[in-house]
């Protein structure tokens, strides 16, 4: 065995020993657990180490003065326990969440548009971003019967890419490589089948720069030209967890239709930056609401656009 096998094994190990704690740990030690975590991240550790300065500084671009020094800290320090949080979520979201008490776990926000884009017999995109807890949004919409070709990057150690597959395809979905996965992309939407991915990531200098919290960030233009290609609805979505209760026994979750997007309805002159205008305008409406659930250490703006060089006389 190489190290680079030994190592991954290890790592494999370490998370399945991780997953075993965590799998029958009740929501108060969650919660006390999220909250250490958070301290050790903010008030402990160098914030070199923990990309606080890079939190901090796009929270500053993105709120401006409507968020002060205080409140920046605190969004900052509620990310990290709401990031640890999604962990426990995620582990134990199958075991909690069936078709029959789905209702005790969900709430449902602007639940019949979605309903409509679903059941219209056109193909849906379902784009949401590093907000809320993006796993229990796929997996109920796996648990509703709606599978979804999940878009994602493989991970590098092959034990953990396995594990996580399995956990998503569990309730029905089907992984897709977002590294090469396009020919299965289009025959699942040639075959009006439906797509979930990521739209909120860099897409370095060749993507559609689009506003998202005031500055242009590069976003990729596939999802516009998938939905332009095979008219396919574009459903926002996200599942922001809601404040815990005494007398719930696990966590609440709004799974919400920010909007669905029509390429049919488009205007503009061009419609790939009308829809990458449009789904992203909505991811930034659902993080505004709860901006503490947000991947803030992601350099969402790494890419700036290219200044446009002037005309020379003629």
């Amino acid at each position: 065995m190489d190290r680079l096998q030994l190592r991954r094994t290890a790592e494999y190990i370490a998370f399945r020993g991780l997953v075993l704690a965590i799998y029958w740990m009740p929501v108060w030690l969650q919660r006390t657990f999220a909250w250490c975590t958070a301290t050790l991240m903010c008030r402990v550790l160098p914030h070199r180490l923990t990309r606080y300065e890079v939190a901090a500084d796009n929270l500053r671009q993105s709120f401006g003065s409507d968020m002060s020094v205080a409140e920046i800290d605190r969004t900052i320090f509620r990310m990290w326990q709401h990031l640890v949080r999604l962990v426990f979520e995620m582990i134990q979201f199958p075991r909690w969440v069936s078709c029959e008490n789905v209702h005790e776990i969900v709430e449902f926000r602007n639940l019949r548009p979605a309903l409509r884009a679903l059941c219209s017999g056109r193909p849906v995109m379902l784009v949401s971003g590093h907000f809320g807890n993006w796993e229990a949004a796929i997996a109920t919409f796996g648990v509703f019967g709606f599978p979804m070709g999940i878009v994602a990057r493989t991970l590098d150690n092959p034990y953990l890419d396995k594990w996580f597959r399995a956990f998503r395809e569990s309730t029905g979905h089907l992984m897709i490589d977002k590294d090469g996965g396009g020919p299965e992309m289009v025959r699942r939407l040639e075959q009006k089948r439906h797509l979930a991915l990521l739209g909120d990531q860099d897409a370095g200098r060749r993507g559609v720069f689009v506003p998202f919290f005031g500055r242009p960030a590069s976003t990729y233009k596939s999802i516009a030209l998938l939905a332009l290609q095979h008219d396919a609805l574009i459903l926002v979505g996200c599942a922001t967890r809601l404040p815990d209760r005494p007398e719930h026994l696990w966590v609440k979750f709004e799974l919400n239709c920010e909007e669905v997007i029509d390429p049919r309805e488009l205007t503009s002159s061009d419609p790939i930056l009308e829809l990458t205008e449009r789904y992203s305008a909505a991811l930034e409406r659902a993080v505004r609401r709860s901006p503490e659930q947000y991947f803030w250490v992601h350099r969402r703006w790494k890419n700036a656009p290219e200044p446009r060089r002037a005309k020379k006389a003629g």
